[in-house]
């Protein structure tokens, strides 16, 4: 660092500098992230927020009062209104506290937590961090989590199960109506991972989609992860926790003497308050018909991909479940078909089980984008 500062003007030509490096959402090239272009009026609202720290909320009621109408918002979303939690930094810190509420509540000595083998990597994290061993539950040949598999699993160390609503490679739905089932005959504590689906399935089962039942509708489920920042529009990082009773907090709360309130759940100490501004702001100006328009648009450009995808003579590893499409080819290795787009500036991401293509409709996604990308995709 030098001695003596530069300009403001000459700060920000260097970061100008950096930023075209980048990659845009914007720009339709970028195919296999779950974020996409934060909204206008989420950005207006972040901005507004920037130094409100959710960590110490006896400083900042109305950022809490905030929060909490968002956790009530986003709990009647997700089948129940009297929920309890926070907004968070996103999807990884939301499973780490699901799954450190649900260890703390049986406090045996050899825990063990049963997912899908299509988790979020973040339960490895939460494996490794919390001393679970994970137990890596089969899929049918639906790429959906197998119900005989997760039985034979369950031990009496088990002290949680997962489901995912919206697997990170295929957009899968879990059988969470049957998981809830299972744990509640028992005793288990039960996850569902909704970070993606979370803010897609209930505006598209209310636009006439058949989609199964996968939130606290169900009385089974004990806890629930939404990413505002994937199908939500906020800013990122934005995440959200859920659970359906306050114990679950209480238990993973550690004392805070020196902040304004004497206990502390989350896993970060410092939390922004900028994010639940934006997320608050979003459900407001949005509302159910804004959301549902975004849902009904990103399924809508998905048929449309889905459909190119086939003509151009390549194989889906499954019917569109979500606004994802898995795709690859008898003739082309996946690695090959990758570099091939990534060639002509496609940023496609892989997945592993099974091997594919993945391009994730988010709503910056338009369908001239989807018009170029299968142009390319006929010529490779």
């Amino acid at each position: 660092m030098e001695n003596k500062g530069i300009s403001k003007e000459q700060v920000y030509q260097m970061l100008r500098e950096y930023k075209e490096k980048d990659l845009t959402h914007r720009s339709g090239r970028i195919l296999g992230s779950m974020c996409t272009c934060p909204h206008p009026v989420g950005v207006r609202a972040y901005s507004m927020f920037l130094e409100s720290n959710l960590g110490d909320p006896g400083l900042f009621p109305g950022t809490k009062a905030l929060e909490d109408e968002v956790i009530t918002i986003l709990g009647g979303l997700l089948g129940k209104k009297d929920v309890h939690g926070h907004i968070i930094t996103g999807g990884t810190e939301a499973n780490l506290m699901a799954m450190r509420a649900a260890r703390n509540m049986r406090n045996l000595d050899n825990p063990e937590i049963i997912v899908p083998k299509s988790a979020h990597f973040s339960f490895k994290k939460a494996s490794d961090m919390l001393c679970f061993d994970l137990k890596m539950a089969d899929l049918d040949e639906d790429y959906r989590m197998d119900l005989s598999s997760v039985e034979e699993l369950i031990s009496d160390n088990t002290v949680a199960i997962v489901g995912v609503a919206g697997t990170t490679e295929l957009g899968k739905i879990d059988p969470i109506e049957d998981l809830s089932k299972i744990c509640l005959e028992n005793d288990i504590y039960f996850h569902v991972d909704a970070a993606f689906g979370g803010y897609t399935i209930p505006f598209l089962k209310e636009a006439g989609y058949d989609l199964p039942e996968f939130d606290f509708s169900l009385p089974g489920v004990s806890s629930m992860t939404i990413d505002p920042h994937k199908m939500g529009l906020a800013p990122i990082p934005t995440g959200g926790i859920l659970f359906r009773k306050h114990e679950y907090l209480e238990a993973i709360a550690v004392e805070t003497p020196y902040l304004t309130e004497d206990l502390q759940s989350t896993v970060v100490g410092t939390r922004t308050g900028a994010a639940t501004a934006a997320t608050w702001a979003l459900l407001k100006h949005l509302g159910r018909e804004g959301y549902r328009e975004v849902a009904t648009s990103c399924m809508e450009i998905t048929r449309k991909l889905a459909e190119g995808v086939k003509e151009a003579g390549f194989e889906l590893v499954t019917e569109p479940e979500l606004n994802i499409v898995p795709f690859h080819s008898s003739e082309i290795p996946v690695k090959e078909i990758a570099r091939r787009l990534e060639a002509k500036g496609w940023a496609v991401s892989l997945a592993s089980y099974p091997q594919a293509i993945r391009v994730i409709v988010m709503p910056h996604l338009k369908e001239e984008h989807v018009d170029a990308f299968i142009k390319d995709l006929n010529e490779i």
